[in-house]
């Protein structure tokens, strides 16, 4: 199985993480395994509490997250209302322009060195818990779309565990019970979190797509997962795959 060395080193960084002011110093460790400028985590929603943004971590710039709380942006920055609508991450690109407020919006966080450009991985967790995972860089628009491309499929997986560990701080029950994985189970989370498609994943192991996706719908189903991504950050942080 092909090691994922990126994803491997961000989630040894993010395993032991346990208090808020640990977050902080994770992401900046991840941006710079990427090549990002920024990494930002947002809890929008925890369960069934009545907090709107209980927590928060990132790397931008002080003087940045001062002006944005004080002028409460939350408001209208078109990324926080990606939770709403989007099931997949989202370039900034498609945000840009969709009105003069906006535009002022970006071109003010730009002034204060948070990136050209960015993505953002919503995460809707089995409990009714929302998160927003964000990276940006200032790199030119071809070697961003690279960059997109090919570590896409790693950033929502450290969206959802990223997701679960500040769900633990903020102390909200994941309530999963977690069943035991079976070998074909662990060995179809292990090869997605490589990074391969169903396709690739059923002609490495020789079984049929359908039955992949199966072992995948399974896996997601005893981890109390909303997508095969998540079932792959769960069973890295319950320790039951390796990447």
């Amino acid at each position: 199985m092909a090691v994922n060395t990126r994803l491997s080193r961000s989630l040894a960084i993010l395993q032991p993480v346990a208090h808020s002011s640990e977050f902080k110093p994770a992401l900046r460790d991840i941006a710079a395994i990427y090549g990002l400028k920024h990494a930002t985590c947002l809890v929008v929603r925890a369960g069934g509490g009545t907090d709107k943004f209980p927590l928060f971590c990132t790397t931008y710039p002080r003087n940045w997250t001062d002006i944005y709380l004080s002028r409460s942006y939350f408001e209208i920055d078109p990324v926080i209302d990606i939770i709403r609508w989007a099931r997949l991450p989202v370039d900034w690109r498609r945000l840009h322009g969709t009105s003069p407020a906006i535009v002022r919006f970006f071109e003010e966080a730009r002034q204060h060195d948070v990136g050209q450009n960015g993505l953002t991985v919503p995460v809707r967790g089995p409990n009714g818990e929302r998160s927003l995972f964000s990276v940006s860089s200032d790199h030119p628009a071809r070697e961003w779309a690279r960059i997109s491309e090919t570590h896409g499929h790693d950033f929502q997986i450290l969206s959802h565990y990223m997701h679960d560990r500040l769900m633990s701080v903020v102390d909200t029950s994941m309530a999963a019970t977690v069943r035991r994985l079976s070998a074909r189970e662990r060995q179809c989370l292990e090869a997605l979190a490589s990074g391969r498609l169903p396709k690739q994943i059923a002609a490495t192991l020789r079984i049929s797509e359908s039955a992949v996706r199966l072992y995948l719908r399974s896996a997601r189903r005893k981890l109390g997962a909303t997508t095969s991504y998540h079932a792959v950050a769960r069973a890295i942080l319950f320790e039951l795959i390796l990447v």
